[in-house]
């Protein structure tokens, strides 16, 4: 597969190329436009001088014109769903669920759009007389997008679609895996017919070219999605903008009880191993008592011993890990817990970057795997004394994206969860992202800023008011 750069309405081929890696077979699975500086500066060029008109093209026909590009999204689904499969080894039909789930995402934000209600005020109550102020949102103007490897079209165009529908121009960065379908989406906003300039994609290598297209002068708004590191190093070089940042997680499931131990664990194992642990959202670690652990954890094990363990075109539940990178640094938290008295009970077998789901029990606060992210197929087990001692152990983290919490008595779980530090605690239930309508933001080292379908809207717009001075 080869895909191109999309600038101002075009592909760009200037003969340089980045080979996609597909992790699975580590063959290539495709190459796309590698951008030097001045293209670069072309796209951020092309989404300015497009930016006024497009912004004062009326939100109707902004919708008009945006639907297309929809409809030709879901037109190749299929193509979509295999080039994500070869490029992030994620299982067949998980892509094309997560297609579906954009394509209700894109939908919505269209309706909510059209909600973004003018303020219309007085000052009466202040006892300011004869004025009356209407406060509309207003683009931003061009915001930078960032997208991860795991969600590569649902990440991406929950940014993308927002900006554009509010008027903003969008210049678009895929992580390098999911710069295939990253690129392609670009390419079907051309067969879309979407004005020149108002959506750009750049690709090339991100240790050659983050730095150039995060710092660019024209940026207005930065929206992104990634690691820690990247993110961190985003607040620091591009300080002056605002921006919206999506990071990691360490995300705590508290079982409370004993009561429904079967269900629990479902949800547990899911949490943890869905995508072979590579979500943010994913569980990473369980804090429960050794009275409930000792009933437990053989429910988790029996579970994960039952994992499907293959191929994303088979759609088995543990694929290969991103590349081998990720998988060593994974196998390196096992092996510090293994080494600090930690007990394997299941997994742990490396081979290039396919890892066993590993279940590790006795794993205490010494141990690397009950702090770090590990982003992928592992699930700790941390005994606590008491329910004080769990929420201490899950709030000490630099993370804070969400939690889990499990129990039966739902006035106990509440407290429990009133007490977490974090963006969002679901009770009863996996962490997860979903569904888009719901706010989703972290604290700490997780994240800064809040996204969601009218969070988006509102974080890539800005009030302007008019005031009305009569006699």
């Amino acid at each position: 597969m080869e895909f191109k750069s999309v600038i101002n309405g075009k592909k760009i081929d200037n003969n340089q190329w980045l080979e996609i890696i597909n992790p699975t077979n580590f063959k290539i699975a495709g190459r796309v436009t590698a951008l030097d500086a001045k293209s670069i500066e072309s796209a951020f060029k092309s989404a300015r001088n497009s930016q006024e008109s497009w912004e004062e093209t009326k939100l109707l026909d902004r919708i008009v014109i945006l639907k297309n590009f929809r409809d030709l999204i879901e037109t190749n689904i299929e193509k979509i769903s295999e080039i994500m499969m070869l490029e992030i080894a994620k299982g067949l039909k998980d892509c094309r669920n997560e297609v579906l789930r954009t394509l209700e995402l894109i939908d919505y934000t269209f309706e909510e759009a059209k909600r973004l209600n003018p303020l219309a005020l007085t000052g009466e109550e202040l006892g300011v007389e004869n004025k009356i102020g209407v406060f509309s949102r207003v683009a931003k103007g061009v915001v930078l997008a960032i997208s991860p490897f795991n969600y590569p079209v649902n990440l991406a165009l929950a940014k993308i679609f927002p900006a554009l529908v509010t008027g903003n121009t969008v210049v678009f960065k895929p992580a390098t895996a999911g710069s295939l379908v990253g690129a392609f989406i670009g390419e079907l906003s051309i067969e879309a017919k979407l004005p020149n300039g108002i959506f750009n994609v750049v690709t090339g290598r991100g240790r050659e070219i983050g730095d150039l297209i995060s710092t660019n002068k024209e940026i207005d708004f930065i929206s992104f999605t990634g690691s820690v590191g990247i993110g961190n190093h985003l607040k620091q070089i591009a300080s002056t903008k605002d921006m919206v940042l999506e990071l990691g997680g360490k995300d705590p499931a508290i079982v409370l009880d004993d009561e429904n131990l079967d269900f629990y664990a479902n949800e547990i194992v899911n949490g943890a191993f869905g995508y072979s642990g590579q979500r943010c959202t994913a569980i990473k670690r369980v804090l429960t008592t050794d009275k409930v652990a000792d009933q437990l954890v053989p429910i988790i094990l029996r579970k994960v011993q039952a994992l499907s363990m293959g191929e994303p075109k088979d759609d088995a539940f543990i694929t290969p890990l991103i590349d081998e990178k990720s998988a060593l640094f994974v196998k390196g938290l096992i092996d510090d817990a293994k080494g600090k008295k930690a007990l394997i009970l299941h997994g742990g077998a490396l081979v290039k970057n396919r890892l066993q789901p590993t279940l590790v029990d006795n794993v205490d606060t010494t141990m690397r795997l009950a702090w770090e992210e590990p982003f992928g197929p592992v699930l700790p087990i941390i005994r606590l004394r008491s329910n004080d001692e769990i929420i201490k152990v899950a709030n000490e983290t630099d993370f804070g994206l969400q939690a889990s919490v499990f129990g039966r008595d739902i006035l106990a779980a509440i407290k429990v969860a009133k007490k977490l530090k974090c963006g969002t605690v679901n009770i009863n239930g996996k962490s997860q992202r979903g569904p888009d309508s719901f706010p989703f933001s972290g604290i700490k080292d997780s994240g800064m800023g809040v996204q969601g379908v009218r969070e988006a809207l509102l974080s890539m717009t800005r009030y302007k008011g008019i005031v009305l001075n009569y006699n």
